[in-house]
């Protein structure tokens, strides 16, 4: 079920993992395309019609109440629940507010920078069996501690009134202020340019399938957003005494995303590496999605037997995972040497699952090896800077001479200009 690798055959192992990230749809690109292009020239037409084609669904007004919302936290089942998550996610991401500052110089010259946010968010939230109350909470709360004006929440319309109650509920306590039905590439494309109904957001979050993923790529530049989210994965790093049913059901928990999920384990014999996937066939027998995990570890799981924990990190860097477990004894012992992951799970006790309902950090992480370089979604996701500048005659014209000389050197002599008239010149 999971593939075997030594330290001799870590090529192999890389090879594969980049090339099964780097894989795409070939048909996926040209049909997103032309939806967004469509609701861009037609609006809500283009957006009912293909709310009808993939959804089912005829639907006469997007919007719907807030007010709905809020019934549905009253009739959830996990209002309580989602509530704590909420409280966690808030206070953490809290602590992430900055402030700009100002600097002034003897000579009156003002310099600064100053912080503000989006002034509205489109959040996108998959239906069906995808949909998760978790995200809603996740891509919300950041943006409402931000201080982001309006926040937009885009679903795909449901089957039956019961479906997305959950969705709803964590809308209502998340701070959502409008909500309307439709989902796809189409409802994407409606907050990156604006339909009759729906408003033009100035970032879009969320997850969703390959073609919520392209929209988002082909949109970007248009509207800004988060990132281009790949697959789920999860490097589990275990030592010889982490229990072996506790790595074999951390490395289950992603399998069940789907099919494509990855799940890599890094331990340091093959007794140990036999042991985990013992579990990993027992614990398997008693779940609802064994179907869907099968495929994903018989695809993509994988066990990498390394000499060391120093070497173990060093691999654990180059995947650069979405999630990384150090389901070690001394975790916070290596913690400085992880430079690549989205988030770091600590010890025997902390499941990733965690991080992914109720710990507070952000679950909205980097995938497919991007941790190298994207970071987790987080308050300043929703805002964005603009400096300052003020400079008095004196101060300007004691600079006169340094600045018309770069200008000068860069040939732009308009630059120049523009100095040397306040300068009497």
């Amino acid at each position: 079920m999971l593939k075997r690798y030594t330290t001799a055959e870590l090529d192999v192992f890389f090879n594969r993992l980049d090339k099964k990230r780097n894989s795409v749809e070939a048909d996926v690109a040209a049909t997103v395309s032309e939806i967004i292009n469509d609701v861009r020239l037609n609006g809500d037409k283009a957006l009912r019609k293909y709310t009808e084609k993939f959804d089912g669904v005829s639907v006469e007004s997007f919007e719907i109440p807030v007010a709905k919302a809020k019934v549905a936290l009253e009739r959830s089942k996990i209002k309580g629940p989602l509530t704590a998550a909420a409280e966690n996610i808030r206070r953490y991401h809290e602590k992430q507010i900055a402030h700009g500052f100002r600097t002034e110089t003897a000579d009156g010259c003002v310099t600064g920078r100053r912080i503000l946010p989006l002034k509205r968010a489109g959040l996108y939230v998959p239906g069906g069996k995808a949909a998760y109350p978790s995200s809603v909470l996740m891509n919300a709360i950041p943006a409402k501690v931000a201080g982001v004006e309006e926040i937009i929440m885009v679903t795909p319309p449901p089957k039956n009134e019961d479906e997305n109650t959950d969705i709803l509920a964590a809308a209502a306590v998340a701070g959502v202020d409008r909500i309307f039905y439709c989902g796809g590439a189409q409802a994407l494309a409606a907050l990156a340019y604006g339909t009759e109904s729906v408003p033009k957001a100035d970032k879009i979050v969320g997850p969703g399938n390959i073609f919520v993923a392209t929209a988002k790529k082909l949109l970007f530049g248009t509207v800004d957003i988060d990132m281009i989210a790949g697959p789920s994965e999860i490097c589990v790093i275990a030592d010889d005494d982490a229990p072996d049913e506790y790595v074999a059901a951390d490395l289950l928990s992603q399998a069940e995303h789907d099919e494509l999920a990855s799940s890599v384990l890094i331990c340091f014999s093959e007794e140990k590496a036999d042991r985990v996937e013992k579990q990993i066939k027992k614990q398997l027998c008693g779940l609802s999605r064994a179907e869907i995990i099968t495929k994903s570890l018989n695809n993509n799981g994988t066990a990498l037997i390394c000499e060391s924990m120093e070497n173990a990190i060093e691999i654990a860097n180059g995947i650069a995972p979405e999630h990384l477990e150090l389901c070690v004894a001394d975790p916070f012992r290596y913690l400085d040497d992880v430079k690549n992951a989205g988030s770091v799970f600590l010890g025997y006790y902390s499941p990733e699952p965690l991080g992914d309902y109720y710990a507070g950090p952000n679950h909205v992480l980097p995938t497919s090896g991007t941790a190298r370089f994207f970071s987790p979604l987080s308050v300043e996701s929703f805002t964005k800077t603009s400096s300052f500048i003020y400079y008095t005659a004196p101060a300007l014209s004691a600079a006169a001479s340094d600045i018309t000389a770069i200008a000068r050197a860069e040939r732009l002599t308009a630059h120049e200009n523009a100095i040397e008239v306040r300068n009497g010149k």
